[in-house]
């Protein structure tokens, strides 16, 4: 069994997800116009799932289960029409834009990556290169399967 859970690390996990809940709700403000307050309550109840997904995981004594299988089956759970809180729950979270998330994580990684700039400088022009290359591969396979699925829905 695992349970190395602690309150400290709860703390930790309450306090990052606070700031990353502001946050995206400041950005879901300024940059899609929907009210502070109910980003802020969508958020709190994302971060909520969030934290409980964490705790199930150090709980449970099943050893490769990460956690984002609990967090996905936990906010697929209360999302369901028969839990009492489910029509709330889905309102207010339909108020958090997907992109608001995504800036905040990518400035929290890019801080991270910024740290270990030396691990980063280790790595050389080569691996600069295949990272670019991987990314743009990414993107333009995306792209095409895009294009290709809307073509053959007729939307385009």
């Amino acid at each position: 069994m695992k349970a190395n859970l602690s309150l400290k690390m709860i703390g930790e996990w309450i306090g990052i997800l606070l700031i990353f809940s502001v946050m995206a709700a400041i950005g879901n403000w300024v940059g899609y116009q929907y009210p502070f307050q109910e980003s802020l309550i969508g958020m709190f109840i994302l971060c909520f799932i969030s934290l409980l997904g964490l705790i199930v995981e150090k709980l449970f004594p099943f050893e490769n289960v990460p956690a984002i299988i609990y967090i996905s089956l936990i906010g697929l759970f209360v999302a369901l029409p028969w839990f009492p809180l489910a029509e709330p729950i889905i309102y207010y979270t339909s108020k958090v834009d997907l992109i608001s998330l995504t800036t905040v994580l990518l400035a929290y990684a890019g801080i991270a990556m910024g740290k270990d700039l030396d691990s980063f400088k280790k790595v050389g022009i080569r691996g600069i290169i295949v990272t670019f290359a991987v990314i743009f591969g990414t993107y333009i396979g995306s792209a095409i399967i895009a294009q290709v699925a809307l073509m053959y829905t007729g939307m385009i």
